[in-house]
């Protein structure tokens, strides 16, 4: 089972994520990313690969590695995938 991603948690293209929809939901004393959350070059919103795991009625993010817009960086979309999780949580379908 893949890891739950969450706020901090590295992008492949070296960016990190940024929670903003999440404000009461931690792991390992982080915020749990959901679907759209962006990261730290601006945009390269998530996009979850979990069917049924939801945090506040939103899909929850895991590093399996799941998906990401393209965000403002010049690279390929892909890059913006999600690298990294927590070390003992895990979420998936």
């Amino acid at each position: 089972m893949p890891a739950v991603h969450r706020h901090g948690d590295a992008r492949v293209c070296g960016a990190t994520t940024i929670v903003s929809t999440n404000s009461t939901v931690f792991c390992n004393g982080e915020l749990i990313a959901v679907n759209g959350n962006v990261n730290t070059h601006g945009a390269g919103a998530l996009s979850a690969g979990s069917a049924h795991m939801y945090c506040h009625s939103t899909l929850v993010v895991n590093n399996t590695p799941d998906g990401a817009a393209a965000d403002l960086i010049p690279h390929a979309p892909a890059l913006t995938k999600t690298a990294a999780g927590s070390p003992n949580v895990f979420v998936g379908d």
